[in-house]
């Protein structure tokens, strides 16, 4: 038997190595030497199974320091630390430290080895529009809404089996959940890797089938869910409701709800971002006096707003907060509120209105000054450049 060599010169790393450092080093040669990458080679195979356990030494902080202090021969006993032995390691404890390597599967990069961890299906998504008032996207709405969908089999409760009679490992794959194809090619043999057609993935079948899903563990039902669309959304939202979607098969997990979210057109305001807009038709005499109007808002409530005297077609007044929120999470506060103001010019005149208008139109204050002017005309300017 060839003489175990130091777990620092197996990993290609000095004493003083962090663990990300020993992580990394083990994880460049797992891949290298994969079985999967060299089927057949016995020298690959030990090597992959030499990086193996000086990585299960090295990455435990106590086994470290034990190695460090009493080398091959510490307290964990003969043969080698973790249990291993050496070459007598178990393939499959390799590759259950692979989720600390490659994130959590059994394989990597395509590669097989080791269990599968039995595949969990997922329900598809439901996608549904909901069409909103200006009013509901101020406030936020609940809807309620009657669905046709997967639903969890009433007789089996999800499992898919019939009357509890439970899986056995699939024939097929041993367990696996996938099957290998070896095949021969210019490069050599090139192994390659699918899931199993008969369990799915699973691992396991079911030994006899639910007669009222077919084994689905899903059947076709109604359910009435209830939507919370929140405040501030706008056209062409999605809005996601996790797990309401379609029942996954055999007890897997449920799709989500996807909804998109359409606007009503308003006839008071006119939307812009989180601001509205409120265009105020003012008469000539209190633009000319000034006076006091009345602003409705959204919420259905009206604010009485003073109007200054010489108020000018095109001024704007702006009422900070008496727009719509901002959706949670795209945003805080309140947009505002836009009073475009014009003055109404009546088409038609009784002859009295017009007599007075023409003594009016003598006035040096009826026909503005050149700085009014000068303002009505960058004003103009401004809007259309």
């Amino acid at each position: 038997m060839a003489q175990k060599r130091d777990y620092y010169e197996v990993l290609g790393v000095d004493k003083n190595a962090s663990e990300d450092q020993i992580k990394k080093a083990y994880r460049k040669i797992a891949i290298k030497y994969h079985p999967d990458r060299n089927p057949g080679n016995k020298e690959a195979e030990e090597k992959f199974k030499e990086a193996a356990e000086a990585y299960d030494v090295l990455h435990d902080a106590q086994k470290r320091q034990q190695y460090d202090q009493f080398g091959f021969n510490g307290p964990m006993g003969s043969g080698g630390f973790g249990g291993f032995g050496g070459t007598s390691m178990n393939m499959d404890d390799i590759f259950s430290m692979f989720g600390d390597i490659f994130g959590g599967h059994a394989g990597f990069g395509g590669f097989g080895g080791g269990q599968r961890r039995a595949q969990q299906h997922r329900g598809s998504d439901l996608r549904l529009k909901v069409r909103l008032s200006l009013e509901e996207v101020s406030t936020g709405v609940t809807k309620k809404f009657k669905l046709r969908k997967d639903i969890v089999c009433s007789y089996c409760h999800g499992s898919g089996a019939e009357d509890g009679s439970g899986t056995e490992i699939c024939a097929t794959c041993h367990g696996n959940g996938v099957i290998t194809h070896t095949t021969q090619s210019i490069f050599g043999m090139m192994q390659t890797q699918g899931i199993c057609p008969t369990c799915g993935g699973e691992g396991r079948v079911i030994k006899n089938k639910c007669h009222q899903c077919g084994g689905t563990g899903v059947e076709k039902g109604e359910e009435v869910v209830e939507i919370k669309i929140p405040a501030g959304v706008a056209e062409g939202m999605i809005v996601n409701v996790p797990g309401k979607g379609n029942a996954g098969h055999r007890n897997g997990v449920n799709g989500d709800i996807q909804v998109l979210v359409e606007e009503e057109d308003n006839e008071t305001f006119i939307r812009d971002d989180n601001n509205l807009i409120y265009n105020l038709l003012l008469d000539f005499p209190t633009a000319a006096l000034g006076g006091e109007v009345e602003i409705p808002t959204i919420g259905g409530t009206k604010l009485k707003v003073k109007i200054e005297n010489g108020t000018q077609p095109g001024k704007t007044l702006r009422l900070r907060g008496k727009g719509l929120p901002a959706v949670q999470g795209y945003g805080h506060g309140n947009g505002d509120l836009v009073v475009n103001i014009s003055v109404y010019i009546p088409k038609t005149l009784s002859r009295d209105e017009q007599t007075a208008i023409e003594r009016f139109k003598a006035s040096d204050n009826f026909k503005g000054d050149t700085a009014t002017k000068q303002s009505i005309f960058q004003r103009f300017k401004n809007y259309f450049s």
